[in-house]
């Protein structure tokens, strides 16, 4: 199936796009009176029932853009229903994210949106007790925001019923593809109706997308309201090289003599994200790590008082790239670089969010050099490079391979950075589908 033309533009007002009164009400008690551009194009086609497939720079509002339509067509579809004895709840649109804290998020649009339509919704990942997910299921609910890997256990168990599900939106396609979950995600394909409405989010297109899209959906209509691997107009992009052995001095450094309060730092592994906090926290700035290996619980409350500014650094790996959401976070800081170059484009994309302006800064030692290359490569433009005083890299050192996490593997290899992208490490026999998503996201 051929993917649609790109879809023309709509009135930017929220009134002119379709949705209901109980709906433009709670959008206007939330201070929004323009659609983004993503909101402008994606509404209108799938409140008009249609397959969408969209792309869009993270931070852009796109989550609105599936939920309030979503939301709309259940109110439709119930308003239009016999009047009578209310039919039991079935879980009518599946919401699938690559992790936990994305799943959160787009869980809360869904019910800050949803307020007083009278719809359930809830939020199923992994990492916590299966037992609450499971009462609350039984208790009938319209809406599910889950990760693959706990959704597929929850069908394992007999414990979730998607027979009814009209609608399914894949979030973040393309980081759930980064991290493996294609077998999972059509292994619920296979669990759905055939006759669905199907909408593909995605921040980047690649290949890969390009051919889930053709077997996922039906005549879509595809919307791109950016520029492939497009970094925000707002946020500044800065360079500073510096020798490895003292980043986290200058890192130090920028956060104190600027007096930055919020800043999101983004390194390559679990392991260097914890290490990194403690030495932050003794050199007096309070720190905290977030990563795949923590507890919910511990990324919930570093999640929480980074937001509270309670924390004023966070400390995260990739896994955070795609589901971090924080108001005018004004600080991005790349310790480390990507292995992959599209990951830098998620990583800063935490800030600069709904228009306001930001700020991103890479550390980079001469071991990163053709990973700035590739980034530079990807978003055809070159990043302006800043010495700080005091820490001039030294020219004589020479670089060294990047290793990637624990196992020590070099980042080069056969197939270039992308070869070690998967966070499990050297492929091996396939792993258990009940432990695979727990070393990832869900």
């Amino acid at each position: 199936m051929g993917l649609g033309a790109p879809f023309t533009p709509v009135p930017k007002s929220f009134t002119e796009l379709g949705l209901s009164e109980e709906l433009l009400r709670t959008v206007a008690e939330q201070g929004y009176e323009e659609a983004t551009p993503i909101q402008q194009q994606a509404i209108p086609v799938v409140l008009d029932g249609k397959d969408v497939l969209a792309g869009a720079q993270t931070g852009t509002g796109k989550t609105a853009g599936f939920t309030l339509p979503l939301l709309h067509r259940l109110q439709q579809e119930r308003d239009q229903a016999p009047k009578g004895k209310r039919a039991k709840r079935k879980i009518r649109a599946l919401i699938l994210v690559p992790t936990r804290e994305l799943a959160a998020q787009v869980d809360e649009s869904v019910q800050t949106y949803g307020k007083g339509l009278g719809f359930r919704s809830m939020v199923i990942f992994g990492g916590v007790s299966i037992v609450p997910q499971i009462n609350r299921l039984r208790q009938g609910v319209d809406i599910v925001v889950a990760t693959p890997g706990r959704l597929l256990d929850h069908m394992s168990q007999g414990t979730m019923d998607l027979r009814q599900v009209h609608t399914l939106v894949l979030d973040e396609a393309d980081r759930m593809l980064d991290m493996g979950f294609i077998r999972d995600i059509r292994k619920v394909l296979a669990a759905l109706p055939s006759k669905r409405q199907n909408l593909l989010f995605s921040a980047t297109f690649s290949d890969e997308i390009r051919d889930l899209a053709s077997d996922l959906l039906n005549r879509p209509v595809e919307i791109q309201v950016a520029r492939r691997n497009t970094t925000a107009a707002k946020v500044s992009q800065i360079v500073h090289p510096v020798d490895k052995k003292r980043k986290r001095d200058l890192l130090s450094y920028l956060i104190s003599a600027n007096n930055w309060r919020q800043v999101l730092v983004f390194t390559r592994t679990k392991h260097g994200a914890n290490r990194l906090a403690e030495q932050l926290c003794k050199d007096d700035l309070n720190a905290a790590a977030i990563h795949g290996n923590k507890s919910q619980g511990a990324r919930t409350r570093a999640l929480a008082g980074f937001k509270a500014n309670k924390v004023r650094v966070l400390v995260a790996t990739d896994i955070a790239a795609r589901g971090l959401d924080i108001e005018q976070l004004p600080h991005v800081i790349n310790y480390e670089l990507p292995n992959v170059a599209e990951d830098y484009v998620h990583r800063i994309g935490r800030t600069g969010r709904a228009g306001q302006m930001g700020h991103a800064i890479s550390l980079v030692c001469v071991d990163e050099k053709k990973l700035l290359r590739d980034i530079e490569k990807l978003l055809d433009k070159s990043l302006e490079r800043v010495v700080v005083e005091s820490f001039e890299p030294d020219e004589s050192i020479r670089p060294e391979p990047i290793q990637n996490g624990r196992g020590g593997r070099s980042q080069r290899g056969p197939r270039g950075p992308r070869n070690n992208r998967s966070p499990r490490g050297p492929k091996k026999a396939a792993p258990s589908r009940r432990r695979r998503p727990r070393s990832t996201s869900s």
